[in-house]
């Protein structure tokens, strides 16, 4: 009796527990049911992740352009060797999918991804799956991964992806700027146009999300949800390649005359366009070979010396106290018990202010900005735009600084020492000499086109910041200009910059700058040299600053590097004023023949009576001098680059140092030489293959009579 007792005990508790526990079942079905989470983990999601996959898909970074539409900047399809290190990836010893002999796959590889035997053995002998040859083995092109998959190389294999490419090297660099990949793997920009307008250029990735199996795969004939990718914007700048490759011609020059940093523009004198800038040191952003991180065009600031007086003088003249003709006492001025000199530290004594300005004299300056005052010729400063941004459409631009408290600092900014200006503000103080005297704006970028709509959202164009001077002024000041260089006066500082092609005025500068000890350099080549200038007077088209920084060349070389310089742009652009005795019908206008085949290329340009000089070993052209646009008279010669895995040096014999320069710019090939007549020999023999190592020496002679460069 008892015992059955218990039994239905037993069986009711039994009972009650199974209820309560189906109970609680049913509550957690029904929780899980109605919550979006459960234990704190989101289970739509949950299960979502475990049934589908989300890519994203990248944009197409935007392409920059010269102004002819010629590609600057833009996305190249890339590649990074990769090699597999586990023996388990081979099942067949006659057919391994890893490396077996790593001492011959490093021998092999070194040249080609331009690492160390050494270095890439280190990176075999890893205790690894699978490594990456970086960094060497990195962004690759296509021509390298042909070559390194035609020597079967066991176990190497190749990553596809993108890179940022720049077909003409170092070639406005600090313009362009560079973009890279950051952590992330996404291409970053930084400096230039690639930085200030990132956000842009890069666009904005879509996603693709699908169902997968257990393995990840797509499941077929499954519904995919999908967001496009946005494309980054193209940018068209107002750089004329042409121009472009005169100043980086010219830049080198001076490079190899020995300068700390020098810097060379050219603007659109009635728009403010910069249609070219280069500058040293300089950097070829496929390699970031980088030395400086400024642009000197915007972010340095010196004093820039006489340059100036332009400005100082055409204040006095605008408040009527300039009197061209009247005499002063050349040589020295004291002020707040400090002397202040002409140049040759004597002065040519009673000379008028004319005359005072086209020989730079400083007591002149001086003179007539103590007539002015301190607030006046600031004023005047302000209104052609120094001591504030430009605001042209790049990154860090500084302001400069100009004040003036003490009557030692009023005159010394009069010829422009003790305030720092920087070169995009001399182009655009100097566009007022062409608009009657009003200041533009200066800038860079032509337009930005919407690459998914195909429209233009941005139009870049003249923009006027104000009227400085009148045009009576500036009248003024262009025959002062014009007689400081086209003039028989022998003291004339800016004699040596006449040239018969087309009427160049300007005016000559050669400033100290401070040193650390706090006191100012001194020496012939311890300068800061600069000249601001514009052409034709009569009808300008373009006006043009240059500085350099320590430059060894003196001023007849300085001024001889700018001659060339206008005389190309001259001669280019059909500006040139003399007779010529050419066979008009010589002249040939360049096309593009980027991306055409060299073969037949070739062939319709010697047909067209041109010296065709073909670099490298490739089959498509990838770039060429002169460029589009650009006329050429039948018989000079025309550079094609190709798509080369090497370059063997040709016969140079006989070429003019113009040449030599553009061939070596062309593919960054280091040479030694000196300016005058042709070439008589030559240090690499023809068909030697050129390396980076390679350095080229060139004896000139000829008509100038033989002189060994170096």
């Amino acid at each position: 009796m008892v015992k059955g007792k218990y039994n239905r005990l037993f069986q009711t508790c039994s009972l009650i527990v199974v209820i309560l526990l189906f109970a609680l079942i049913i509550g957690k079905l029904f929780y899980v049911a109605v919550s979006p989470t459960v234990d704190g983990v989101n289970l739509k999601k949950f299960a979502l992740s475990r049934t589908t996959a989300t890519k994203t898909i990248t944009a197409n970074r935007g392409t920059i352009y010269d102004n002819m539409g010629e590609v600057l900047a833009q996305d190249v399809r890339s590649y990074t060797v990769i090699a597999y290190l586990s023996s388990s990836r081979t099942t067949d010893p006659d057919k391994p999918y890893h490396v077996v002999d790593k001492e011959k796959t490093a021998e092999l590889l070194s040249p080609l991804i331009n690492m160390t035997k050494e270095s890439i053995l280190a990176l075999l002998n890893r205790d690894a799956y699978q490594v990456e040859l970086g960094p060497g083995g990195r962004g690759i092109t296509e021509l390298v991964k042909q070559e390194i998959e035609a020597l079967d190389l066991p176990g190497i294999d190749f990553i596809k992806s993108s890179k940022r490419d720049y077909p003409y090297g170092d070639f406005a660099s600090y313009i362009i700027g560079y973009a890279k990949k950051n952590d992330n793997d996404e291409i970053e920009g930084e400096m230039g146009i690639e930085g200030k307008y990132n956000s842009s250029l890069k666009g904005t990735n879509g996603k693709i999300t699908y169902q997968k199996d257990a393995y990840g795969y797509r499941i077929a004939n499954t519904p995919t949800y999908e967001e496009k990718a946005e494309s980054g914007v193209d940018i068209y700048l107002t750089l004329d390649s042409n121009i472009q490759m005169y100043l980086e011609n010219a830049m080198a020059t001076v490079e190899k005359d020995g300068a700390e940093w020098a810097s060379i523009t050219v603007a659109d004198a009635k728009t403010g366009a910069i249609v070219g800038s280069a500058t040293i040191p300089s950097f070829n952003p496929n390699t970031l070979n980088i030395t400086n991180y400024n642009s000197q065009l915007t972010s340095y600031t010196y004093e820039p010396g006489s340059t100036m007086k332009i400005y100082s003088f055409m204040a006095a003249i605008e408040e009527g106290i300039y009197k061209g003709d009247e005499e002063y006492t050349s040589g020295n001025i004291i002020v707040d018990d400090y002397k202040i000199s002409d140049w040759n530290t004597t002065g040519w004594g009673k000379i008028t202010y004319d005359t005072g300005f086209t020989y730079s004299s400083n007591v002149a300056a001086v003179n007539l900005a103590q007539a002015l005052g301190k607030e006046k010729l600031l004023n005047y400063y302000e209104k052609f735009g120094f001591g504030t941004k430009t605001g042209i459409e790049l990154p860090n631009e500084y302001n400069g600084q100009v004040e003036a408290i003490y009557e030692s600092e009023l005159a010394s900014i009069s010829y422009g020492q003790g305030m720092t200006t920087t070169p995009i503000q001399n182009i655009q103080a100097l566009t007022s000499l062409a608009n009657g005297g009003v200041v533009l704006k200066p800038y860079i970028i032509e337009k930005i086109v919407d690459t998914n709509t195909g429209k233009t959202t941005y139009e870049g164009k003249r923009t006027d910041i104000g009227r400085a001077v009148s045009s009576s002024t500036v009248n003024k000041m262009i025959e002062l200009m014009d007689i400081t260089v086209n003039t028989n006066d022998p003291i004339a500082t800016g004699k040596r910059y006449a040239t018969d092609s087309v009427r160049l005025i300007g005016k000559t500068g050669t400033a100290q700058y401070a040193l650390a000890n706090g006191k100012y350099s001194s020496g012939n080549y311890n300068n800061i040299r600069s000249f601001a200038g514009m052409f034709p007077k009569d009808n300008p088209e373009y006006v043009i600053y240059v500085s350099a920084k320590k430059y060894m060349g003196g001023a007849s070389g300085f001024a001889s590097m700018v001659k060339s310089v206008v005389e190309s742009i001259a001669k280019y652009k059909n500006l040139d004023t003399r007779d010529t005795d050419k066979d008009l019908s010589k002249i040939i206008n360049l096309t593009s023949y980027i991306n055409k085949d060299v073969t037949a290329s070739k062939d319709q340009l010697t047909n067209l009576g041109l010296n065709v000089v073909v670099i490298g070993n490739g089959e498509k052209i990838v770039n060429q001098y002169p460029k589009k646009g650009e006329n050429i008279l039948s018989g000079n010669k025309i550079f094609l680059v190709t798509d080369y895995s090497e370059i063997v040096m040709p016969n140079i014999i006989g070429w003019n140092s113009s040449d030599v320069r553009t061939f070596a710019n062309l593919i960054n090939l280091s040479y030694t030489m000196n300016d005058y007549g042709k070439v008589t020999a030559q240090s690499i023999p023809e068909g030697t293959i050129l390396d980076s190592a390679s350095m080229l020496e060139v004896t000139l002679g000829g008509l100038y009579g033989k002189e060994k460069a170096g």
